[in-house]
């Protein structure tokens, strides 16, 4: 059988670290979208904040790193009078450019007067006035969001980028409640046209769940279910978003097209699984758990993802599994030791599921556990030894 690396698995959802395998953290508006640091962000840290323009530069030599010489054109904040309009700035490092060409730099005060820069930003006017007219970094969530909406996919692709990162830092209970500001059909644009950044099809296609119409999602269906050998980046989120729109009805869809249908490619397959994982952690009860359990199951007739499902399905508590994993283990497919610590894993956090402060009878699932777990350890004691030594529930 033909395994998958846990590092090229990595590299078919975004958001595997984030749902699989990593702690809990605090769920952002896109659990597919890599955070980044934004403007506003270094905006609100910095002391200084200026829009320049280049001037002059000294080209480097054997004894110095060279100069960028700029002026100032305007200050957008500086704590003194030490940096006005019209003033010269020149910095260390030789930086090419004409006269005119503009640029951010933010500056930390560390020495009375003295101020630091950092490295210019290229900027155009338009973005250095975007970045200003930005609500306060401290700014309620729902006015700071609501203005970044408007400038999606922007002409500028400094502006573009930084509204997009702005909603995919976000948390995602904040982004919820604008759903009715979303461009509906800006997003349907989005999603479709090959020049969106494919890293961003993510966010839109979650976006457009949110927002959507039976149209919409007759749309996504269609996209979601073509007849591909490709990888295509950014169909997770938009599965994700087909089901916060469908609810079961798309369940059963993904069901059909991408898990049993083993004649997809992997990636569309495991795209499928980060989205069941998107419902469970943020579904808020849009397709019932069990009926989540029920889908992921299906996963468990693939080896070369079923070390990551059994851990799934041990952080949901769906310990219906428990007989098939005895059957499984060692089976001929499965007799791979990521697979049989992860049925280890299953066992031991079985075990540990019983009633806060021991007044009620534990379930089945806890003596079925502890047996199996004696059977493994007199079969395999290696693993269960390694299991347990280095138990944690992903």
């Amino acid at each position: 059988m033909k395994r998958i690396s846990t590092k090229l698995v990595c590299g078919f959802g975004l958001v595997l670290l984030f749902l699989a395998v990593a702690a809990p953290t605090p769920a952002r508006c896109c659990p597919y979208c890599e955070p980044t640091l934004t403007l506003t962000e270094q905006f609100a840290k910095a002391d200084v904040a200026i829009l320049v323009q280049w001037v002059s530069a000294e080209m480097p030599s054997k004894e110095k790193l060279g100069s960028t010489t700029y002026e100032i054109v305007q200050v957008a904040r500086a704590p003194a009078k030490t940096v006005e309009k019209g003033k010269k700035i020149t910095l260390e490092r030789y930086r090419q450019g004409k006269p005119g060409d503009l640029a951010m730099v933010f500056g930390s005060r560390f020495r009375g007067d003295t101020t630091d820069w950092g490295s210019p930003l290229d900027i155009s006017a338009a973005g250095f006035k975007f970045l200003v007219d930005a609500p306060s970094f401290d700014a309620p969530q729902e006015k700071r969001l609501g203005y970044y909406i408007k400038y999606l996919e922007n002409s500028d692709p400094m502006i573009a980028a930084d509204a997009f990162g702005e909603f995919a830092n976000a948390a995602y209970k904040d982004v919820v409640p604008l759903a009715g500001q979303f461009p509906r059909d800006s997003l349907r644009k989005w999603v479709n046209d090959p020049k969106t950044l494919p890293t961003r099809i993510n966010l839109y296609g979650l976006m457009l769940g949110l927002c959507g119409n039976d149209d919409d999602a007759r749309m996504m269906q269609a996209k979601i279910a073509e007849d591909t050998t490709d990888f295509r980046l950014g169909i997770d989120g938009l599965m994700g978003g087909y089901l916060v729109l469908t609810g079961e009805k798309g369940l059963e869809v993904l069901e059909q097209t991408k898990i049993l249908n083993k004649k997809v490619p992997f990636s569309e397959t495991y795209s499928a699984m980060t989205a069941l994982r998107f419902m469970w952690t943020y579904g808020n009860g849009k397709i019932p758990a069990d009926r989540l359990k029920a889908a992921m199951r299906l996963f468990l007739d693939r080896p070369e993802v079923s070390d990551l499902v059994i851990s799934d399905l041990a952080r949901w508590k769906d310990w219906t599994i428990q007989e098939r994993l005895r059957e499984l283990y060692g089976a001929e497919e499965y007799n791979i030791p990521s697979i049989k610590r992860s049925i280890v894993r299953f066992m031991i956090a079985s075990t540990k599921d019983v009633p806060a402060g021991g007044g009620e009878t534990p379930g089945k699932h806890v003596a079925e556990g502890a047996r199996y777990l004696d059977e493994l350890r007199k079969l395999d004691p290696k693993i269960v030894n390694e299991a347990e030594r280095y138990f944690f529930l992903q």
